[in-house]
């Protein structure tokens, strides 16, 4: 069996663009506008793949997201993505395609081995091998490594994902999702009523079937017809069109979730063009007009390459001009075969035959099957099928629809390529997603949308909704818009006349969607990507797995990447005729999104290289200069090290650390979030949100303050200075900025309205500096004017105005680092001139800048807190910060931060850890009590930080562990069995350097 491109036709091919890639190694040629599935069918290239379980040989099956078997691996600069349908790929210039789950070769696989065991991989043998005496045993362990490697499909690459992805937010009167027939009059209609629309199809093009239709509208050939609409409406103002974007979710609030492929058809990307976007859409109202996927018949051996839909035949003839070369075959329960064996002959194809089902034929169906050329051979079913690689001839044999029996002798009719037609199944996965139980509709022996829950709201036409034909499709999507315009107070525009000649077969499907013969050695594929089959949802049924839910995850029916599009209904049939009722009563299974597969990087929606929207500090170009690494803190640029040639990164950050604890050093901490805090209650205002007071902070002093969720779980720390007597400056952590600031901006306008208070995020307009160590009031004397900086005049927490170099700058002594520590703030314009002022200042005292490893490794030998320690799952006690908690106040988190669950021992609790052996702790390592790397046993918690102290001449760590407070003392394992470490360690307080504070209060 082979495929090849006709010397003409295709209404989606460019024939005067040709492009070359490559599959497997081997390159190709194609024209633009083809799939990676159309470009290798030209080329004759049958076998995409190998099939799960089996490995068995697969071809293509279908031409859209229903694709079930053609999964394909793309490689581009070395980054491997896996589990691409071949039917939704662009081919370009230069594209790298693999096939996959094969080895060592696609026509070659050693995995086809497990046909041969076919027994032992049946319903449920992932659960049944799990079991047994052999668990936890050296032979299983043994096994375990080949069964992991075996599982999944595709293989994915180890290297970083290169590309960049955007997030965008999108506001609309109407979301019309598909672009077919019932798609564009919808999105027509309710744009010319005036409304705001947005039209999403996942293809290239709009126009879904309209794009190989055969037949006339208007007079023109229906392709024509729709790209002379779809200019028309690009030409609206008021309408948005979106090609190539997968509507996949859903969700509340009429909020739907897509992914548009922006680059991914593109050989060379223009600067600063994402790969994908990733869209959310909020819309007052949905129009789903998805469309209807073609289903097949189960029967046995039906999985040869070269079985495939019928419709998907006359995709690949109209759209690229692609057509079998030898005789084909048709199979059907329905007239759809009949109108797709007259196109096809139409283009020069052989349509030997066309086996249906049904015993009585309708006088159209008979015509159409005349004028085709092929033989109709009625009341006959498939029973069997000839062919390893490729499809060679098909038995078939008497069939009663009504028993379901076959019967007779069986004829063999040669054939290379078989089109099977079980009917049409609606795309309703977004309106079960927004609705509740599909409806049944026995005509088409199918479900259709069901009615939409409280807070969505959306209406389905065409295919989607059951329409059989092009006149019913744009008539429902004229309506359902023209209902929506009105009732959003637009009048609804007329509907544009539209006369279609066109041969309409009926869709209407006999109830057959299974060819059982109990005489049959070959397997009946229900899916065909998972190999599950017939036999295997009757077994499920029969050990107690007949519910449809229970069936789907007991043998993987439904779950592969064409979620359940082609095997669904099928297995419904097999399921309901197991146990003796019908399709509903058997139940659909529940549609989640996504409704196809989406690449996390378009949902994490993260920007990559040079075109991040970094945020830097005013001393910025300083750091650079001055061999700094920079790390990215959120979206800041901070300084990781100041590396000297030849160190590590452990030499250069004990170097810096151990400068400020001997003399002085200077890190820019202009990133932390700083909140101007003003009015009459600001001062009540921060009693509400801290856990301690701050109504009786003197003015030109500050407070270490601790903040709690409304949960009672600590949400972050910081300082606040008290400026004045209604104003205030509330500093956070860099990572917790923007969410501070969101959380009191909730709580003034939702939570206390009336208090008087303004809140102003002020982060970039300071420029910060942090002296620290035994000579840092030195260096501040010797260039702070206006103020006096001993310690009389700035105690500790005091706050005092001077100037350095002439420019005013705010100074409060504090300190991170356990030493004697001032901040020094400036406004960003004049943070360079400080930075540098005071690092003359410092160059007797061999003043030294440090970085976030050397501010993390003084932090650590404090015991200080930060976001590893502060994870949305500890509280004020697990981080022995209790006595920040005042008893004199409510605040907010008060009344839930008692609850027993927060106070029951054996609490994770931060604990210092020391190593006994020299060795490094890793961060992330689980605190144990075996000795045995190979069985660690239970884990008593974790190391949020770990480092080399300079101080203390060791490895130390932070850790939160269980009861940590009754643990200190104990020797214990900090286990990393992907480092391959089991170091020895010694629980500690975790106050491991001047834990009574000495230094910081001289």
């Amino acid at each position: 069996m082979t495929f090849h491109r006709l010397p003409t036709g295709g209404t989606l091919i460019d024939r005067s663009r040709a492009l070359s890639f490559t599959f497997d190694g081997k390159r190709f040629s194609g024209f633009a506008g083809d799939t990676l599935a159309s470009a290798l069918l030209a080329n004759g290239v049958m076998l995409f793949g190998r099939s799960f379980k089996y490995h068995r040989p697969r071809g293509t099956f279908a031409a859209g997201s229903e694709e079930p078997n053609a999964l394909v691996t793309l490689v581009r600069n070395g980054f491997r993505e896996p589990n691409l349908k071949a039917t939704l790929v662009e081919i370009f210039d230069g594209l790298e395609a693999e096939s996959q789950n094969r080895f060592p070769s696609l026509n070659y696989d050693l995995g086809a081995v497990n046909r041969l065991a076919g027994r032992l991989f049946s319903s449920g043998f992932y659960y049944k091998t799990f079991m047994g005496p052999f668990r936890n045993t050296k032979i299983w362990m043994f096994c375990e490594r080949f069964i992991r490697k075996a599982a999944g499909l595709g293989k994915a690459g180890l290297i970083p994902d290169p590309d960049r992805y955007e997030r965008m937010n999108a506001f609309c009167d109407v979301l019309v999702v598909g672009a077919g027939a019932a798609g564009l009059k919808a999105a027509q209609t309710a744009a010319k009523s005036g409304l705001d629309v947005i039209l999403a199809d996942e293809n290239p093009h709009a126009g879904g079937a309209l794009n190989y239709a055969s037949g006339e509208i208007n007079g023109q050939a229906i392709w024509a017809f729709t790209a002379s609409v779809i200019e028309q409406l690009g030409a609206l103002p008021n309408l948005r069109i979106l090609t190539r974007t997968h509507v996949w979710g859903f969700y509340d609030g009429n909020t739907l979730a897509a992914v548009e492929r922006v680059a991914d058809h593109k050989a060379e990307r223009s600067p600063g063009e994402p790969r994908q976007r990733h869209w959310v859409i909020r819309a007052k109202h949905a129009i789903l007009a998805a469309g209807a996927s073609e289903r097949p018949i189960v029967f046995p051996g039906n999985d040869v390459p070269g079985v495939m839909l019928s419709d998907a035949l006359v995709e690949y003839a109209q759209k690229f001009a692609v057509v079998p070369k030898g005789p084909v075959a048709l199979f059907a329960n329905n007239d759809t075969a009949f109108a797709a064996a007259l196109d096809l002959s139409r283009l020069g194809v052989t349509v030997s035959a066309i086996v249906d089902v049904r015993r009585d034929i309708s006088d159209f169906a008979k015509f159409l099957a005349g004028r085709s050329g092929a033989e109709l051979i009625a009341g006959q079913a498939i029973v069997g099928t000839e062919g390893g690689k490729a499809l060679k001839s098909i038995s078939v044999r008497p069939f009663d629809a009504a028993s379901g029996e076959v019967s007779g002798t069986a004829r063999i009719i040669a054939c290379e390529t078989l089109g099977v037609s079980g009917g049409w199944s609606p795309a309703i996965q977004l309106a079960s997603q927004a609705g509740g139980r599909p409806k049944w509709d026995a005509r088409l022996q199918a479900f259709l949308p069901p009615e939409p829950m409280p807070g969505f709201s959306f209406h389905a036409a065409g295919a989607a909704n059951g329409a059989g034909d092009l006149t019913q499709a744009f008539s429902e999507g004229h309506s359902v818009a023209a209902f929506i315009a009105k009732g959003l107070g637009k009048k609804a525009a007329k509907p544009s006349p539209v006369k279609i000649d066109l041969d309409s077969a009926d869709i209407a499907p006999a109830p057959v969607l299974e060819i059982a013969s109990s005489d049959s050695k070959q397997k009946a594929f229900v899916d065909l990507q998972a190999d599950v089959t017939a036999d295997d949802l009757r077994q499920a049924a029969q050990e107690g797995f007949a519910a449809s839910e229970h069936a789907k995850r007991y043998t993987t029916w439904g779950m592969a990447t064409d979620q359940g599009r082609t095997s669904n209904l099928p297995g419904l049939a097999v399921l309901a005729k197991a146990q003796g009722i019908s399709i509903p009563e058997a139940g659909l299974t529940k549609f989640r999104p996504p409704a196809s597969g989406v690449a996390i990087g378009a949902i994490a929606a993260e920007r990559f290289g040079d075109l991040r929207p970094y945020r830097l500090t005013p001393m910025h170009d300083w750091h650079l200069k001055n061999g700094a690494t920079m790390y990215a803190a959120g979206l800041w640029e901070r300084p990781m090290i100041y590396g000297k040639p030849g160190e590590t990164v452990e030499q250069a950050y004990v170097r810096e650390a151990k400068a400020v604890r001997e003399s002085v050093g200077i890190a820019d901490v202009s990133t932390l979030g700083k909140i101007d805090i003003q009015g009459p209650d600001a001062a009540e205002f921060l009693d509400r949100v801290y856990t301690n007071m701050f109504s009786n902070v003197p003015v030109n002093k500050a407070r270490y303050g601790l903040m709690l969720r409304e949960d009672g779980f600590v949400m972050d720390d910081g300082t606040t200075w008290r400026l004045g007597e209604t104003k205030f400056l509330m500093t956070t952590t860099t990572a917790n900025a923007g969410k501070v600031m969101q959380h009191l901006e909730y709580f003034l306008d939702c939570l206390w309205p009336e208090l008087r208070v303004h809140v102003t995020s002020v982060t970039d307009q300071g420029a910060g500096a942090a002296v620290s160590g035994p000579n840092a009031r030195k260096v501040l004397e010797a260039c702070v004017t206006g103020t006096d900086v001993d310690a009389v005049t700035l105690p500790f927490m005091g706050i005092a105005r001077g100037s350095v170099a002439g420019h005013p700058v705010l100074i409060c002594r504090l300190s991170f680092s356990g030493e004697l520590a001032y901040e020094v703030y400036s406004g960003a314009g004049h943070g360079q001139k400080v930075w540098n002022e005071l690092l003359e200042a410092g160059q007797p005292y061999e003043i030294a800048p440090y970085g976030l490893e050397a501010l993390g490794t003084l932090r650590i030998e404090k015991g200080h807190v930060t976001g590893a320690e502060i994870d949305g799952r500890t509280t004020a006690q697990d981080l022995h910060l209790g006595w920040m908690i005042s008893k004199k106040k409510p605040f907010m988190g008060s009344a839930m931060m008692g609850r027993e669950g927060l106070m029951k021992e054996g609490r994770l609790t931060l604990t210092g850890v020391q190593s006994l052996s020299g060795e490094a702790i890793s961060g992330g390592s689980h605190i144990v009590l075996s000795s045995d790397p190979k069985a660690p046993g239970a884990s008593l918690g974790h190391v949020t930080a770990a480092c080399y102290s300079p101080a203390l001449g060791r490895h130390i760590a932070l850790a939160l562990v269980a009861d940590g407070n009754v643990m200190i003392g104990r020797r214990a394992f900090a286990a990393d069995p992907l480092r391959g470490r089991h170091v020895p360690v010694e629980l500690v307080s975790h106050h491991m350097f001047d834990p009574e504070g000495r230094r910081m209060y001289v």
